[in-house]
């Protein structure tokens, strides 16, 4: 759902049942994947089936997002070429290390949209942070141009980086996750979390997603469509939330009225934290209220 990113799940751009049921799942995001998901001698064909896709299918609210190959391979300029034209709502490169890798792409973008006369800067940017130096120049990266959105790390590639073993639990990986997150809420953009990779453990996702969530992350990237439910959940306010941030704010209007400088509800004092936690929950509240709320 454009707007917000509770889950975005990853498609194999070689795919096209995929493809074409991309947006039936519930995801706010998709993400059609010419990386990971498609082998060399795939590259063009999935290539052209996104194209194709991004220019003749309908999918309504949900956010169009390409994972391009990495800056280190021969694909990227071609990818980008072909895909930027199409229209995607953000583009997602791999493997980022740095500034200078956005400012490459950046650059690269800017001149097809000049020659194509697509109007400057309406292409998003969602790094995708999966490596030790990555992690290290988050905030580097998530101000470096205000193409970006959000930051996105990936702990699949992260772990075998740092010659750590992935587990479920992911203490091999909370470093990391907070320096994403504490960089993405300095620069202002969305913290996504990694993906969980184990299609058929739909507790240890929740739970996953119960500690993403905790830690600030906005959302979380999935693999699976049978993730999606799971995650929008974990990610949407719940009613609960809804009413006491309703009630914060109700209490704080109040006090303002009555020339308060103290405010409590519940027996607990309300202070600026407080009031800003509630106008977040509203916030996405609202925006779910507005689109498709899953």
């Amino acid at each position: 759902m454009k707007g917000i990113r509770r889950s975005l799940l990853f498609v194999p751009g070689n795919s096209p049942g995929m493809i074409l049921n991309g947006c039936i799942f519930g995801a706010d995001s998709v993400v059609f994947d010419l990386e990971d998901a498609v082998s060399t001698g795939e590259k063009d064909a999935a290539r052209i089936l996104v194209r194709n896709a991004l220019k003749t299918l309908d999918y309504g609210n949900t956010e169009r997002i390409v994972r391009i190959n990495s800056l280190k391979t021969p694909y990227w300029m071609d990818d980008l070429n072909m895909i930027i034209p199409a229209g995607p709502d953000v583009i997602m490169p791999p493997k980022v290390q740095g500034d200078e890798d956005i400012h490459r792409i950046e650059s690269y973008i800017s001149g097809i949209e000049k020659d194509r006369g697509i109007p400057a800067g309406r292409i998003k940017l969602i790094p995708l942070i999966e490596s030790a130096l990555g992690v290290e120049k988050a905030f580097e990266i998530a101000v470096a141009s205000k193409r970006i959105t959000g930051i996105f790390l990936g702990g699949e590639d992260l772990t075998a980086d740092i010659g750590a073993k992935r587990t479920k639990k992911g203490d091999e990986i909370f470093y990391s996750r907070s320096r994403i997150v504490i960089a993405a809420k300095a620069a202002g953009v969305s913290a996504i979390d990694t993906p969980y990779t184990d299609v058929n453990d739909e507790e240890g996702l929740i739970q996953d997603a119960v500690l993403a969530r905790g830690m600030g992350f906005n959302g979380k990237a999935v693999i699976s469509p049978r993730h999606v439910e799971h995650v929008n959940r974990v990610f949407t306010p719940t009613e609960e939330e809804i009413e006491y941030a309703r009630r914060v704010l109700e209490a704080t209007a109040r006090g303002e009225k009555e020339g308060k400088g103290a405010v409590s509800l519940d027996g607990k004092m309300i202070d600026a934290p407080i009031v800003a936690r509630a106008k977040q929950i509203l916030e996405i509240a609202e925006t779910l209220k507005g689109g498709r709320l899953r």
